[in-house]
């Protein structure tokens, strides 16, 4: 299991997932209390009967005050099985127990945030007991189990009612400063949402989510952050329909109250609850946005309206920061859209190696949806679907004039921002700041470069015209450049031929049939992949080279000139290159959780060793620094089982590779849906 957080000056979120694979929990800062909850029903305890309560050791001290469930409708049925839930915004669920549970890894950071710190004196025990309780196999006293209703446009599509299907809200808790936190369970058992699945979560997507959560939080990234990854004996039946994702109050939310969508006849449960509708806007503002709640507090429209706008902009500056990092979130669903502005849902996400702005992460994303270059109109878009729920309490012709108004502004803004220091601008604002990262995302493309890594490189770039510098830069940076055979896998087409040539057939012959089965641009993508290939044929890694050194020459002069701008504004050049490096090196990261880094730790927690997970944890808890005293890879590690095979000789060997190198070939075979 997973546990994941977010910090916020109110509303944090703490995930702490449980399952047959692991699970995640989450945890939300919010607002203050209202009404006593209601009373949790008496179920049996026990592996048969659900989890019994407990009080805890290092855990007990944890302070339980759970105002969603104060504030919100909570479904009278205690029914666990699928079903549809109307007129309710959470049900009652309890966890599911799991056989044998077991600490893969915990962040401390994270579980600090709690005011919790793991007795040193003790840590094995101090590990079983956070085993036993984010597991679900025993609850902390004061948590109230529940699931939230919710739907989504799925890939476009209304899907109608979705829900935590393999998540539980535990409950919310004071931390030591007075701030809330809600705790999710991920992976903890059936619920009413679950549909086909079990449930529970597999290792693998747990480690993954466990580690993306807290390694964005350390490049500085709003999200939920992960507390623990559990894992156990027990089985997992999987439905590939569905994530079963934990989040907050999201985009989806507001969606149960949809009619029949016109498109796939599907509504949501709750049609015609303006009342609850209005209760949701009265809880997240309140809770998320208390000082728009106070400013427009005797108007319900202005203070809806000040809430989308808000919400509107802090979702621009999100996915500008996933650009700025190479992030592609992979399901960018209305109902993994955070409503306080946060990175939720990890799934198949990915960060970009090789750059290229068409790059989908999501293998199962066929029509490229939610490519790193859509990302940013597909949140804008979500926001359009958000806008349409919040009718009648915000009328459309309102928030659509918000959306438009505030959302690319914000987004162009908050990029170029971002983008600047990563470039070391940090003198002036010019015009053609935009042109030059632009430029500079062309060269990447052409050269196949390593979007992380030459980053991290412009940092040690000197503007002074020795040559014999210069030569060397460029050979650091074609170094991070994608090779001929690395340029071969990647465009290597992905149709065969007798399908290409019938569907270019259907395409003149029947549009109409061919537009259910395949797309243009999937077919002109295909063609372009075949000539890129076919030239790859005859290039050789010495024109390669030649190639990217002139590629790379041609924009670093241009980088050049703006920077001696940028000289020419102080008074003191040797303060200003100290200053300039220093912030290029807090913004351009060295590590971050490459697919492969990722593999070799499930690979290796897949046999029984954690080491390499923690490992990882480690180092992303440091993303733009050297790495000091970290052993990348853990000596003599006992694999329960098993013998010296030579699969584990190779898992050996991958795990020698430095966090911070670009990924080896065999990385490109990876494929996450």
């Amino acid at each position: 299991m997973a546990a994941a957080l977010r910090s916020g000056r109110r509303f944090p979120q703490l995930l702490a997932p449980a399952a047959a694979g692991p699970g995640a929990g989450r945890l939300d800062c919010r607002g203050a209390a209202m009404q006593q909850p209601a009373a949790l029903p008496a179920r049996p305890g026990g592996p048969e009967g659900g989890a019994q309560a407990g009080g805890g050791g290092w855990l007990g001290a944890l302070r339980f005050d759970n105002l969603a469930l104060r504030s919100l409708p909570v479904d009278a049925s205690e029914d666990g099985g699928p079903r549809a839930v109307p007129g309710a915004c959470f049900c009652r669920v309890r966890p599911s127990p799991l056989q044998n549970p077991r600490l893969v890894a915990m962040s401390l950071p994270a579980l600090a945030l709690l005011g919790l710190e793991a007795p040193a004196a003790d840590r094995e025990a101090a590990e079983a007991e956070a085993a036993l309780y984010f597991s679900g196999n025993r609850l902390l006293a004061g948590s109230e189990p529940a699931a939230h209703c919710y739907c989504g446009h799925q890939f476009g599509s209304f899907a109608g009612q979705l829900g935590d299907g393999a998540a539980m809200y535990l409950g919310e808790v004071l931390g030591p400063r007075g701030e809330r936190w809600e705790i999710q369970l991920k992976g903890a058992g059936l619920t009413p949402f679950s549909r086909q699945a079990d449930g529970r979560k597999v290792l693998r997507s747990s480690i993954r989510e466990f580690l993306c959560s807290e390694a964005m939080f350390h490049l500085g990234i709003p999200t939920t952050r992960a507390g623990t990854c559990v894992t156990s004996d027990s089985k997992v039946v999987r439905d590939i329909f569905y994530d079963g994702n934990p989040k907050s109050e999201r985009f989806g939310s507001f969606e149960i109250f949809k009619p029949t969508d016109k498109y796939t006849g599907r509504k949501g449960p709750s049609v015609n609850r303006n009342d609850i509708r209005i209760q949701m806007l009265d809880y997240v503002i309140s809770t998320f946005y208390p000082e728009i709640q106070e400013a427009y507090s005797d108007n319900s429209i202005q203070r809806n309206a000040a809430f989308f706008k808000e919400i509107t902009k802090r979702t621009a500056r999100l996915v500008a920061e996933w650009q700025c990092v190479g992030f592609c979130h992979g399901v960018l669903n209305t109902d993994n859209m955070s409503i306080v502005g946060l990175t939720i849902d990890y799934g198949p996400f990915g960060f970009m190696d090789r750059y290229d702005p068409e790059h989908i992460c999501n293998g199962s994303d066929n029509t490229g949806r939610y490519a790193y270059n859509k990302q940013p109109e597909i949140c804008k878009w979500n926001l359009g679907k958000l806008a349409e729920a919040l009718v009648p309490e915000l009328p459309l012709e309102i928030s659509e004039l918000i959306l438009e108004e505030e959302y690319d502004a914000e987004f162009e803004k908050h990029y170029l921002q971002k983008m600047r220091k990563k470039l070391g601008l940090i003198q002036l604002e010019l015009e053609e700041d935009s042109k030059l990262v632009s430029e500079l995302l062309e060269t990447m493309h052409l050269a196949g470069g390593d979007f992380t890594n030459i980053f991290y490189l412009l940092s040690s770039f000197s503007i002074d015209s020795d040559p014999s510098k210069l030569e060397d830069f460029l050979d650091e940076l074609t170094s991070q450049c994608a090779s001929v055979e690395e340029l071969k896998v990647a465009f290597k087409p992905q149709m065969d031929p007798r399908q290409l040539s019938m569907m270019l057939m259907l395409a003149q012959s029947n549009p109409q049939l061919f537009a259910l089965i395949g797309t243009k641009a999937n077919i002109n993508k295909e063609l372009e992949r075949i000539e890129q290939f076919s030239k790859l044929q005859q290039l050789t890694a010495a024109d390669l080279l030649s190639r990217n050194k002139r590629h790379w020459k041609e924009w670093l002069e241009k980088y050049r000139v703006r920077l001696q701008k940028e000289i020419e504004s102080v008074s003191d050049a040797d303060a200003w290159n100290t200053d300039r490096v220093k912030v290029m090196n807090s913004n351009n990261p060295k590590y971050i959780l490459r697919n492969y880094i990722a593999q070799n730790a499930i690979e290796a927690a897949e046999n029984g060793d954690f080491s390499e997970v923690r490992n990882v944890l480690k180092r992303l808890e440091n993303p733009f620094q050297e790495a000091e005293g970290i052993r990348e890879v853990k000596e003599g590690a006992e694999e329960e089982g098993a013998t010296a095979t030579a699969a584990a000789c190779a898992q050996e060997t991958r795990s020698r590779l430095p966090y911070c190198s670009k990924p080896p070939l065999w990385a490109s075979e990876l494929c996450v849906t």
